[in-house]
């Protein structure tokens, strides 16, 4: 059985999955999986392909309902819910393709992004992502069609920001990023949105880039966690490139 650095009750959680088994049909692709995130904590999730992780993520923002265990946010469960209220629960996502609409300027996105917000905050917070990242602003008027892999990615951060999310699911946000633009996405922009409070779920294919910017890590193989610990203790474990790919299935414990 995996092992959890702190047990649930011993963490003021904000995200909390328990037991939660879920797939497709009558398959399930996920397992009895565990896991709970605190706000201003970033929980990176790593495994090989065909591991779970998008079914998890899936699963977390109500595109599938599991057919066993509870998801608990900010204690109010969230199993059954529609995708659409758990957004406005102040649930955000960034998908990893389709993360913009290309034809809709740059200003036009963002106020898609927004459409949970009463009208006359719409302009403000407007205002606000202009200021978080400046070049959004002097690129408004641009067509996301026209951004460069690094702009829309940028633009789809922005987007979701526009609700003040209280979680944030990031699904392999930087695919397609050269090494520089993935290297300032997760130590400035995931570092800094964690600093403002928000409790940040990140799948990433760049596990030790996302790990040292995290504080929890969650390893999954065939479905299940096999390890959940802290980021920096599995840095330093010798085997970390096999437990990477699901060769270690011996779990720790920070």
């Amino acid at each position: 059985m995996p092992t959890s650095p702190a047990e649930p009750a011993e963490r003021d959680a904000y995200l909390r999955v328990r037991g939660v088994t879920a797939g497709y049909g009558s398959a399930p692709v996920i397992h009895g999986v565990d896991l709970s995130l605190g706000r201003g904590e970033v929980l990176t999730i790593v495994g090989p392909n065909g591991a779970g992780k998008s079914t998890l993520v899936k699963t977390v923002l109500g595109y599938l309902i599991p057919t066993e265990g509870t998801i608990e946010l900010g204690g109010k469960a969230i199993v059954g819910l529609t995708t659409d209220r758990i957004a406005r629960m102040g649930v955000g996502y960034v998908p990893q393709v389709r993360d913009v609409f290309e034809t809709l300027t740059v200003r036009e996105n963002l106020e898609m992004g927004g459409y949970t917000l009463p009208a006359g905050e719409v302009a403000g917070r407007l205002e606000e992502i202009y200021r978080l990242y400046p070049a959004l602003g002097e690129m408004r008027n641009r067509h996301a069609g026209h951004l460069s892999g690094g702009e829309r990615k940028m633009l789809a951060m922005g987007r979701v920001l526009m609700i003040r999310p209280s979680l944030l699911v990031l699904d392999e946000p930087t695919a397609g990023l050269s090494p520089q633009l993935t290297h300032e996405l997760l130590r400035e922009h995931v570092t800094r949105l964690a600093g403002s409070d928000i409790a940040i779920l990140l799948v990433e294919q760049h596990a030790r880039e996302a790990l040292a910017v995290s504080d929890w890590a969650c390893v999954m193989a065939s479905g299940e966690v096999r390890m959940y610990e802290r980021a920096s203790a599995l840095l330093e474990r010798p085997d970390v490139g096999d437990i990477f790919l699901g060769r270690t299935a011996a779990p720790g414990r920070g």
